[in-house]
């Protein structure tokens, strides 16, 4: 519906979703920088800063799971979390989070056009969901060139492309297909980033002490405020395979999207074919 959709994008761009009023969801995923903030990692509240880099939210519709660790699982629950978070917009609980809108008259209106109901804490996540899922992304000049346009990309974009399928294996993991464009395999996977600056094994078994399996709120939290964080998917899983492994990211918008992996570390573009290289 196009009012859920209004809705969505006024609550997203809303700061008063936020403890002290000062970061909404387009503090870190701003329009205007390709949804995301270009920060190695996200300021909240208080000037706060996370663990983890702000993943664009165009084309995040397509994504089998949300977050670098796949915590959630629709968008829905992805736009519950960040408002929870201490360190992102801190708000205390649900509830608080309800009392606030429905203290807000212009927003009681709306979920009663929208919704037939008093403002509740799954329909604010699924108005801001029903927004993000009109972000699918741009047309790029390689979707002409795939297409059968071969002037659409320039020469050496073409041996780039060459490189990508061949001898560099990008595809492996960022496999492209016209039923699958997003350039991802929806996968996680350890490729290094942190494993020069963390000991996997103590932060594992630490980890295995205190994550209750299913509690996002507890993961999300450990996620963005612990070195815990480094071990992605495993906080999620349990599972052995999955320490250090991250999401493999979309390469849509790539170009506006920096800087690149979980934890920002890498600047450029350069620095990532550089850290493959290596």
């Amino acid at each position: 519906k196009p009012e859920m959709i209004a809705l969505g994008e006024k609550l997203f761009n809303d700061k008063r979703l936020s403890a002290d009023d000062t970061v909404a969801c387009a503090t870190c995923h701003d329009p205007k920088k390709g949804f995301v903030d270009h920060l190695p990692t996200s300021e909240g509240i208080g000037k706060q800063v996370g663990k983890r880099n702000a993943p664009t939210i165009l084309a995040a519709m397509f994504n089998a799971t949300q977050f670098w660790d796949g915590r959630a699982t629709t968008l829905e629950d992805q736009a519950k979390l960040p408002i929870l978070n201490p360190i992102e917009m801190g708000m205390k609980s649900p509830d608080e989070v309800v009392a606030k809108i429905r203290g807000i008259p212009e927003y009681n209106e709306e979920f009663q056009k929208v919704f037939g109901r008093e403002v509740t804490y799954d329909d604010i996540a699924a108005a801001i969901a029903a927004f993000e899922r009109t972000l699918p992304g741009v047309e790029a000049p390689f979707d002409r060139y795939i297409r059968g346009d071969s002037n659409a990309i320039s020469a050496s974009a073409k041996r780039g492309w060459a490189l990508f399928n061949g001898k560099g294996r990008c595809n492996t993991c960022h496999a492209f297909s016209t039923t699958s464009p997003l350039f991802s395999d929806q996968k996680f996977h350890n490729i290094g980033i942190a494993a020069h600056k963390t000991d996997f094994v103590e932060l594992a078994r630490n980890a295995l002490k205190i994550v209750r399996t299913g509690d996002l709120d507890q993961i999300d939290r450990l996620a963005l405020e612990t070195d815990m964080s480094e071990l992605g998917r495993f906080l999620v899983t349990k599972q052995p395979a999955d320490i250090g492994a991250f999401k493999t990211p979309t390469l849509r918008n790539v170009a506006v999207t920096a800087p690149y992996m979980h934890d920002g570390s890498l600047a450029t573009l350069w620095d990532v074919m550089d850290h493959y290289n290596k």
